[in-house]
């Protein structure tokens, strides 16, 4: 495949309604209705599970059988507790970061649809200057214009309704998505990409691909372990995103140099299979494709260590998009990085023949 731009209107369109939709972790399914849509003329079937991951299927009658997966959901907040005087205090979905919460606008998630609401916060002029004191979790609360509890339970508001930021997708200076949840409904566009690039490019595969988004991946990689045990693969090439270590207060000799613009990152880790992660740097190097390396430590905190340890061990590598400012609602990635992602899973998956094992005794 040439060098070509691959994000055409129509799928950037598809990327944007993906973003903008709301999928906090344990309520993914309305995102994966829209991805599933999308991805439907490109498979010839879908595999669903109890808690919500879906996977579009081309082959599935293939023996062997390839994995290239991402993760639906996005981080949250659980009301928590209602106080008389009807402020909500909240509790994390995931990793939600309490300190970018302060003036934020949030939408509270109710059986009778949206309630607005936005996390308050002391004035400058009336905090004590000589001990200010920083957003944690017992001091930020969200005001939904309720004068008390009642009110509150009247807007339909509860104790576990799930909040979300509101913030939409743009375009930064031409080539810069910025969104929450980048982080990763990336992976999901990128994956569902490559299912149109090998259906519009007539690619015939000799195995069985599993495009699977995974529920649940905030808190714990929890539906990529479930559905691994549903699908069984020989392989998995997980995507995820990974930090852009060149912005402020990032210190690069413990979090390693990486930067958005300078292509696909490429991890080493126990988890990581090297004969396979091999393959994808030939298949870099081979097609032109630009990357950068990333070493973790005892795991990657992604997907890909669910899929590795599972089944008896699944040959499973990682490639990463870097991000500037993970976790907050202004997630920023480079288009090019994304194209070179989603060429890269292409070009990887033309290089894989039915039947490897990748075993390192062979």
């Amino acid at each position: 495949m040439s060098a070509k731009k691959i994000i055409t209107e129509k799928s950037l369109d598809f990327f944007e309604r993906y973003l903008n939709n709301a999928s906090p972790t344990g309520y993914e399914w309305e995102g994966q209705k829209i991805w599933m849509d999308y991805l439907k003329p490109y498979v010839d079937t879908f595999i669903t599970d109890t808690y919500g991951t879906a996977v579009g299927v081309i082959n599935p009658d293939a023996k062997y059988k390839v994995v290239i997966e991402g993760h639906s959901d996005e981080i949250s907040w659980y009301v928590n507790y209602i106080s008389d005087n009807g402020l909500l205090y909240v509790i994390r979905n995931g990793g939600s970061d309490h300190q970018i919460a302060p003036s934020k606008w949030v939408n509270i998630h109710t059986k009778n649809g949206i309630v607005e609401g936005v996390f308050g916060w002391p004035a400058i002029h009336t905090r004590n200057k000589s001990k200010e004191e920083a957003p944690k979790l017992d001091n930020i609360c969200i005001d939904i214009g309720a004068k008390d509890k009642a009110e509150v339970e009247k807007m339909g508001v509860h104790v576990g309704c799930v909040i979300t930021y509101p913030d939409t997708f743009k375009v930064l200076n031409g080539n810069k998505f910025v969104c929450r949840a980048i982080d990763n409904r990336a992976g999901g566009f990128m994956i569902a990409e490559v299912a149109r690039l090998l259906h519009e490019n007539n690619a015939k595969l000799p195995f069985g691909l599993y495009i699977t988004n995974s529920v649940q991946e905030e808190i714990g990689l929890r539906g990529a372990e479930m559905i691994t045990q549903t699908i069984k693969p020989n392989v998995a090439i997980v995507t995820d995103v990974c930090h852009d270590t060149t912005t402020p207060m990032i210190e690069q000799k413990v979090q390693g140099f990486t930067e958005i613009g300078s292509g696909p990152v490429i991890s080493y880790a126990p988890a990581v299979q090297n004969k396979l992660r091999e393959r994808i740097i030939e298949t870099a190097e081979a097609k032109e494709i630009p990357f950068q390396r990333m070493a973790a430590s005892r795991s990657t905190g992604t997907d890909t260590d669910a899929f590795a340890y599972s089944n008896g061990g699944v040959a499973s590598a990682l490639i990463s998009l870097p991000l500037r400012y993970m976790h907050t609602t202004v997630e920023t990635v480079h288009r090019d990085d994304v194209e070179n992602v989603i060429r890269l899973i292409y070009e990887t998956l033309l290089n894989i023949k039915e039947g490897e094992t990748f075993s390192y005794f062979d």
